[in-house]
């Protein structure tokens, strides 16, 4: 039964990923910006004071703007490149053909071959059609947004009539809190982070005077959200994309290398300082959680691997019978847990929930 259970999931999970996307997406951004809402509707300026509904609706409205106006950038860069590939495409063959050239002509004559054998308008169709679906899913995202924020304030009733236990309900609403902080503190890092990288990028491409100087950098910026091969990926494809647009192979190795090097100095040195323990997730773990949401929903599910993961191991880790899954997931075996499984006495629960919930501004 546990098998077929299983497979009814999955299966539901390929077939409805446009809209489980959407949803897990908006979540994201909802959480995101929760916090900041319940912050500024606690703000008077003198007998004026900023209302919930107020503050939800100006939160919607900058995700809408943020969302449309990324998912244009987006568009706008993938049909500049799409429409330039062409041009390259018997340059990118010949370039990457020369690279194995010191394997002897008959394989750099193969590989030349096998190249042009690739039906690249057909690619490019499939990329373009690809592309339309960002802007539906955009607007599909706020809308589910924006009605998370119209019954954002009949959460906590929701939640204590669904547990029908007050205090167990308090300790439900704790954990998501929990997961919310660390998902929260893992974005806006990465997000820091990516945008420096993409700049770089950005910046490496403009001296050395290449075109998809901007592609680049965005390219850069969505892949490095990809934990440990997305960064990878992206210094690979740079030097590819300066390696067809240049007639030196020592100018493509010196752009390698300046791209591998930001690629490593914030990635290896700043992320970890700034993340600190707020993941402590296994890499190995994220590795597979990386190709199981890639495989189920594609580049969005790499995306959202290591928010998926952490919310797991955080649940995991409170409850007794799946403690082993969250150890596994863990980097040192030990899961940080927010309160502890013992039970404690009512007065102490209810000071540490309160506490809990003034550090995330909870109303």
């Amino acid at each position: 039964m546990g098998i077929i259970a299983f497979a009814v999931i999955l299966f539901l999970l390929v077939q409805a990923k446009f809209i489980l996307i959407a949803l897990a997406i908006a979540i994201i951004l909802f959480s995101l910006t929760s916090d900041a809402i319940n912050s500024i509707s606690r703000l008077r300026f003198g007998s004026f004071r900023i209302t919930n509904w107020l503050a939800s609706v100006a939160a919607v409205f900058l995700i809408a703007s943020g969302l449309l106006t990324l998912a244009g950038l987006v568009i706008s860069q993938i049909n500049t490149v799409l429409t330039t590939t062409l041009s390259y495409a018997d340059d990118a063959q010949s370039a990457i053909a020369q690279m194995f050239s010191w394997m002897g002509e008959d394989v750099e004559e193969s590989v030349l071959q096998t190249m042009r054998s690739i039906e690249i308008s057909g690619y490019l169709r499939s990329a373009a059609g690809q592309a339309g679906t960002i802007l539906s899913q955009s607007v599909l995202i706020i809308l589910f947004v924006g009605f998370m924020f119209a019954e954002r304030v009949w959460f906590d009733t929701k939640l204590e009539n669904l547990m029908t236990d007050k205090s167990q309900a308090r300790r439900v609403n704790a954990i998501i809190g929990s997961i919310i902080r660390r998902v929260n503190r893992y974005l806006l890092v990465k997000t820091l982070i990516s945008s420096v990288t993409g700049t770089v990028v950005f910046m490496i491409m403009k001296v050395f005077g290449l075109e998809f100087a901007a592609a680049m950098g965005l390219l850069t910026f969505v892949l490095n959200f990809i934990p440990s091969v997305g960064s990878i990926i992206a210094t690979l494809v740079v030097t590819l994309v300066a390696y067809i647009q240049v007639t030196e192979p020592s100018t493509a190795v010196l752009i390698f290398v300046l791209a591998g090097m930001a690629q490593f100095l914030l990635g290896n040195v700043i992320d970890p300082m700034l993340m600190g323990k707020t993941l402590r997730l296994s890499s190995f773990g994220i590795i597979i959680s990386l190709a199981f949401w890639g495989a189920v929903w594609g580049i969005p599910g790499m995306f959202l691997a290591v928010p998926f993961m952490v919310a797991v191991m955080i649940v995991c880790s409170h409850i007794p019978a799946a403690r082993p899954v969250a150890v596994l997931l863990s980097r040192e075996g030990l899961p940080e847990e927010e309160f502890p499984l013992t039970p404690v006495s009512p007065v102490e629960l209810d000071e540490d929930e309160q506490g809990f919930e003034r550090r995330i501004g909870a109303e």
